[in-house]
């Protein structure tokens, strides 16, 4: 008898190239977050300097916007294979520099704003490349969710995961690891995954291109709301993170309680993701994208009630499963944007949503400090559920008139 057809996510796993990516993308994911844990370890046992410490957090987003902006024509007018496995070897790299021990404070900084140039390159060139595996329908929409997913996951495990390891051993060991997963990634990805021409055949300026293709993507109206749409949600979304720990202090609740109020969001963002890509079909997750972005910052608001530890955790689920939004984007997204612009286009949208997370962190330390934590999550649920209202209202015009 026949096997059933797979449905849903199952759908996704059936293709052996995107097994692959799935695998190495795990591999990278928790190789970094190790790292980020082991270097900034590493850099605070050497100077003593919390803010050195906290910097090498930083350098992991600030550089994303360099070489998102800069480096961005790399992910067409090379074969994307080869683009990926050079991405992993110059990382594993840089990490290998690192483990060495006359490495000092400026190299290791050095080296991690290397690996987060390199980062956004990777980043959409992969994604570019999930669409030429997966098509660009509703199987590159599931695929693009597991990989968010194994991101969000890997926050909660890896975290845990480099502090046992930390226990252990000494931070440039532990940062070995990341050696070991950056190069079994560059494995899988050279072995597991077809080689395929590149999309542009520009030969000018890689700066002249990249910058040229931001520019034809920013000059379409639909793009550049598309665009806004991943970005502004996300530079809010992150301060209740950005702030859990002056807000776990406020509460009373310790480092078990601060450990929970950093998992809550990513967990409800994994529960949102897995019933919209298992549940929902398509069309469904187009309908009720615009309405989750206009909706996803309001529990927010609910900080205004002095809530407690539980019920702040069940506002940042909520918020977090919100986010299920972006998989009805992301299929607007993959049709909207010119097949020889698409890795250029991953490479932007993912440089900019890690810099504006970057930016809604920094923004939240300045206004809580000014305005207090409780205030300050309150007011970006606020300001941040009108921006998307507004942002959600321009892109409903756009289509109308455009007969989208």
């Amino acid at each position: 008898m026949p096997a059933p057809p797979a449905t849903g996510y199952a759908r996704v796993f059936a293709v052996p190239e995107f097994r692959a990516v799935f695998a190495a993308h795990t591999l990278s994911m928790l190789g970094v977050i190790v790292s980020e844990i082991a270097l900034s370890v590493l850099v605070y046992d050497l100077t003593g300097s919390p803010l050195l410490s906290a910097l090498t957090f930083a350098l992991g987003f600030l550089p994303y916007v360099l070489g998102g902006t800069l480096l961005a024509g790399i992910a067409d007018r090379f074969p994307a294979r080869r683009v990926l496995v050079v991405c992993d070897l110059v990382c594993a790299g840089c990490v290998a520099l690192m483990v060495v021990p006359g490495t000092g404070i400026g190299g290791l900084l050095a080296l991690r704003c290397c690996v987060a140039v390199v980062a956004p390159v990777f980043a959409g060139t992969r994604m570019a490349t999930l669409a030429d595996v997966l098509g660009g329908g509703d199987l590159f929409v599931l695929g693009r969710s597991l990989l968010r997913i194994v991101a969000q996951s890997a926050l909660l495990v890896g975290y845990g995961l480099g502090g046992l390891l930390l226990a252990v051993v000494s931070p440039r060991h532990a940062l070995l690891i990341t050696v070991t997963t950056f190069l079994g990634s560059a494995g899988l990805l050279r072995l597991g995954t077809r080689g395929r021409p590149a999309r542009s055949r520009d030969t000018g300026a890689l700066l002249g291109d990249s910058l040229t293709g931001a520019r034809l993507l920013m000059a379409d109206r639909r793009i550049r709301l598309q665009l806004l749409l991943f970005w502004v949600p996300a530079m809010f979304c992150v301060v209740p993170e950005a702030l859990a720990a002056p807000y776990a202090d406020a509460l009373g609740v310790g480092s078990a309680g601060l450990g929970l109020l950093m998992c809550a969001l990513p967990v409800g963002t994994v529960l949102g993701e897995l019933y919209a890509g298992a549940r929902l079909g398509p069309a469904a997750r187009e309908r009720i994208a615009l309405p989750l972005v206009c909706l996803t910052l309001l529990p927010y608001l609910g900080y205004v009630l002095r809530p407690g530890l539980v019920v702040s955790l069940l506002l940042l689920l909520v918020a977090g499963a919100g986010s299920a939004y972006t998989l009805g984007l992301d299929q607007r997204f993959v049709r909207a944007v010119p097949e020889e612009l698409r890795g250029r286009a991953m490479t932007v949208l993912s440089a900019g949503l890690m810099t504006v997370q970057g930016v809604g962190m920094a923004l939240a330390g300045v206004a809580a400090e000014a305005f207090g934590v409780r205030a300050t999550v309150v007011g970006a649920g606020a300001l941040g559920a009108v921006c998307c209202w507004a942002l959600a209202a321009a892109y409903r015009a756009a289509e109308s008139r455009d007969g989208g």
